[in-house]
């Protein structure tokens, strides 16, 4: 653990990629071969179970610490994070932990076993053996909230460095169904990868956003010169739902999400045509709901996401279909280096046989020949039910993660509202002192009433100043929240806008973010709820 907590130290006192790098690089060569694979698996988002819920936890903290419970719920509301709060407050112990990270994790899951007293005798034991540093990491991993401020593709260059390895196969063989129990790094960084899982999916690959602009349907001048020729590219429409790769290999079939979720069960309408494609295909594409042949809103699809159980009702309201856009594998091969015209060829030879086109969609290519006629096209996306264009380089192969050059998104404007800041929340880690979350409010007649939570948009100097504003004209207090002197006023960008019997307002926005501070407007002319229900069609 010792290791593991100043790696996790190191990598968080610096912003420099190569320093990062070098500090991963050396983690791997110093520790078991047990412990790369825990670290890699909580690098890319697979941690323990959380086996003493958060309640217990905060209270034996809170006896621990031996101070008065108010003393350390402000201690909580100032420093931002619970796992934080407790290795702070805690009596400083000299470390005597020797435990491997692989040890320490597999004591945390087997706790599940455990009774409530031996689970409280266990933690107290184990905080007294660790010093600050180490119990801040071992409260992260013990409550499920390890983060972690490097990304994936860093861990994998680390990895390639020492492994010999190319990072587009390491970044394979870390996706899908695994555990660090079970998948050994002699098998993670074998020549040929002899273990192979079948359900495994391939990295995806993500578009290069060409940036909202004010003139709402012209192709940036800089973007179009740097994209060249339109008649090198190919065009479709940027659907809004759940981005999956669909498998059938040896005749199993698997649906994975972008977040690498296994979601096979959650789509059973999907399953008819997964089981008659021929062996040996990967599919990528975009799961929505449809009704009537069309996509229906993302929000749609948002109650069957996180059900364990789907009902008859919930299937036959929100029936599902796939939008595929590109074909990975074929035949059993992986055929991402063949060109974007040719896989699609591939793709559109096997929707053409397909007993199930209901479901098995494949996306429409928009015919073009200028980028302003793109343009134009791209004016009638919210008619389509669609967030924008996808902009594809006909001889690009399909490469991982986001590359700057070949898959471009298009976005369509946000919708966007003046609304007026009445609530404020300090935010996580770096800026556990700065009140960085807002409430922002609309009129509905001569009230203020709440609509949507933003967090992103501004700068850094712009923060500072908010928060300043929100230290000095605070007129409630309630926990961790401040009302605040409805004043400022922050112009709301969204993507789409949903009835919502869950909100006060009555609606629900789909990715709020603040555009920009309204300086020039004072909070009468701020937007009405009146003005955002109208966008609903009301």
């Amino acid at each position: 653990m010792r290791a593991f907590a100043q790696l996790f130290l190191s990598l968080d006192e610096t912003n420099k990629t190569n320093e990062k790098v070098r500090v991963l690089n050396e983690y791997f060569t110093t520790v078991p071969d047990t412990d790369k694979m825990h670290m890699l698996a909580l690098f890319t988002g697979r941690q323990p179970k959380r086996q003493i819920n958060s309640t217990l936890i905060r209270t034996w903290a809170i006896e621990t610490s031996n101070i008065p419970a108010w003393l350390f719920e402000e201690s909580y509301h100032v420093v931002g994070d619970l796992a934080e709060t407790m290795a702070l407050l805690m009596p400083e112990t000299a470390s005597t932990n020797s435990k491997t990270l692989t040890e320490w994790i597999a004591e945390i899951n087997a706790l599940k076993d455990k009774t409530e007293a031996e689970k409280k005798l266990w933690l107290l034991e184990s905080w007294a053996m660790l010093d600050s540093q180490e119990r801040f990491v071992f409260n992260k991993l013990l409550t499920g909230s390890f983060r972690v401020g490097v990304s994936q593709n860093l861990v994998i260059k680390a990895l390639a460095d020492i492994s010999g390895l190319e990072a587009t196969v390491l970044t394979h063989r870390v996706m899908g169904s695994w555990l660090p129990e079970t998948y050994q790094y002699a098998q993670l960084i074998e020549e040929q990868d002899a273990a192979e899982n079948i359900s495994r999916p391939y990295p995806f690959f993500l578009a290069y956003p060409i940036q909202e602009t004010s003139e709402r349907q012209k192709m940036p001048d800089e973007v179009g010169a740097a994209l060249g020729d339109a008649s090198e590219w190919q065009a479709e429409w940027k659907w809004d739902g759940i981005r999956a790769q669909m498998i059938k290999r040896s005749g199993e079939i698997f649906i994975w999400s972008r977040g690498e979720d296994l979601v096979t069960e959650k789509f059973p309408e999907l399953h008819p045509f997964l089981n008659a494609l021929p062996d040996g295909v990967v599919i990528d594409g975009e799961i929505l709901a449809f009704s009537n042949g069309l996509p229906m809103p993302f929000n749609i699809l948002q109650t069957r996401i996180g059900r364990k159980n789907l009902s008859k009702k919930i299937l036959d309201e929100n029936p599902v279909a796939v939008i595929a856009y590109d074909c990975l594998e074929y035949n059993k091969e992986d055929i991402r280096s063949k060109t974007q015209t040719e896989r699609r060829e591939i793709l559109e030879q096997l929707q053409a046989v397909t007993p199930y086109p209901e479901i098995f969609r494949i996306s429409v290519l928009i015919p073009f020949s200028t980028w302003d006629e793109l343009g134009e096209m791209r004016g009638q996306s919210r008619a389509m039910i669609a967030e924008g264009i996808m902009l594809k380089r006909k001889n690009a192969t399909y490469q991982v993660g986001r590359r700057r050059g070949d898959w471009w998104k298009w976005k369509i404007d946000p919708l966007s509202v003046d609304a007026v800041m009445i609530y404020a929340q300090k935010g996580h880690g770096r800026r556990a002192d700065l009140y960085t979350d807002y409430t922002f409010a609309v009129w509905d007649g001569d009230k203020l009433v709440p609509f949507a939570k933003a967090y992103s948009g501004l700068t850094d100097a712009e923060i500072n100043k908010v928060d300043h504003f929100v230290k000095r004209n605070t007129l409630e207090k309630f926990g961790p929240v401040r009302t605040v002197k409805p004043e400022l006023v922050f112009e709301i960008g969204f993507e789409g806008i949903n009835k919502s019997t869950r909100h006060k307002s009555g609606i629900a926005l789909r990715f709020p973010r603040i555009l920009r501070w309204r300086h020039d407007k004072p909070k009468e002319e701020a937007d009405t709820l009146e003005s955002l229900k109208a966008l609903l069609g009301e």
